[in-house]
């Protein structure tokens, strides 16, 4: 299983090159059976004019994992996945170090997936809360 694991990790971090998950270094690095986790550096590249993480940053980062997963557990030889609907909540700020979004489905349907996203630091302290709203899309 793991090797298996270790595969999908491959294929996501592949499709990231040339992206905005390429330009802010996020890394698809642990999947389960209901969630993926990613991570991104915390560098001054992400940072607003005050040196700390951009809220933005993070929104990119959940949103990136979160439809990630999506693609990952959806049927994606039959369906596309766009993200819809996106809040964040930042609790803590951070300004270096890595963050790390864990993303856990909520609601699986045939068309729209909820999806929670908690950012994290190195030492597992709660950074930002993201909910992202996913629909799948037939491919023609």
């Amino acid at each position: 299983m793991d090797e298996y694991k270790e595969k999908i990790l491959k294929v996501c971090n592949e499709s990231s090159k040339n992206t905005l998950m390429q330009t802010l270094d996020i890394e698809y690095v642990e999947i389960g059976e209901n969630f993926l986790v990613g991570k991104m550096p915390v560098t001054p590249k992400v940072h607003q004019p005050d040196g700390v993480l951009h809220g933005g940053a993070m929104v990119a980062l959940a949103e990136s994992v979160g439809s990630m997963a999506s693609y990952i557990f959806l049927d994606a030889q039959k369906y596309f996945v766009r993200g819809i609907e996106i809040s964040a909540n930042h609790i803590k700020s951070v300004s270096s170090g890595e963050v790390f979004a864990k993303a856990t489905i909520l609601h699986k349907g045939m068309t729209t997936q909820l999806w929670d996203i908690k950012i994290t630091d190195a030492e597992d302290q709660l950074i930002s809360i993201c909910k992202l709203t996913t629909i799948a899309l037939p491919k023609k």
